[in-house]
């Protein structure tokens, strides 16, 4: 009897630490679908620079960076996740078959990093193919985790130089989470470079 006793109560103390980690997330700035995917890196130990698992495949070699603020835009933001995903070179979101969760949506070219008390993150990857039907430039999606639980989507990065850039993404160059959308990149040392700052918040409807 006191084992069973033991059993339920532990398992009440699970459904109300799930219960309290499922209130702590909340969805800010607007419908999202698949936002929900910045919690899927499980028990991973996250970092502030991290490899996309296409790095080391044939194709333009890319890096992004940039340092994350809180709501004032200067003090650096600790502790914030920033998920990532995109397209192979051949324009298509890959899966193996095996995928579980959003990757099988998403597909398996996808990454999360933590800020530090720098504020700054990093992730390698390739720069992404276009959509085969080259109806939207090549893109790379970011989804924002706060450390409170607010989660919410911001414009894709994209690239300067691409053709396929519309006056509709050159006018939101600086759109939810403020800083350049658009990246101007450097080759350096064979490895494409651009920076992207975020601000936590800016211009994210509802945030409070």
């Amino acid at each position: 009897m006191k084992t069973l006793i033991t059993l339920i109560s532990f398992a009440l103390v699970c459904l109300s630490c799930q219960a309290q980690t499922d209130q702590s997330r909340e969805l800010v700035g607007g419908p999202c679908e698949g936002c929900e995917a910045v919690f899927e890196y499980g028990d991973e130990r996250l970092a502030p620079v991290d490899t996309l698992i296409d790095f080391h495949e044939p194709g333009p070699k890319l890096k992004v960076t940039g340092t994350v603020y809180e709501n004032d835009g200067q003090t650096p933001a600790e502790d914030v996740v920033l998920y990532i995903y995109h397209t192979n070179q051949e324009g298509i979101y890959p899966t193996r078959g095996d995928e579980k969760g959003w990757a099988r949506r998403h597909g398996y070219i996808r990454g999360w990093v933590k800020t530090d008390s720098t504020g700054e993150y990093a992730f390698y990857t390739l720069k992404p193919g276009t959509y085969p039907s080259r109806s939207a430039p090549a893109h790379i999606h970011i989804t924002v985790l706060e450390p409170d639980g607010k989660y919410y989507w911001l414009h894709s990065y994209l690239f300067a130089n691409d053709p396929l850039l519309s006056k509709s993404d050159r006018e939101t160059n600086s759109g939810r989470g403020g800083g350049k959308r658009i990246l101007d990149l450097n080759e350096k040392n064979g490895i494409l470079v651009g920076t992207r700052d975020i601000i936590l918040g800016k211009n994210i409807p509802g945030y409070e």
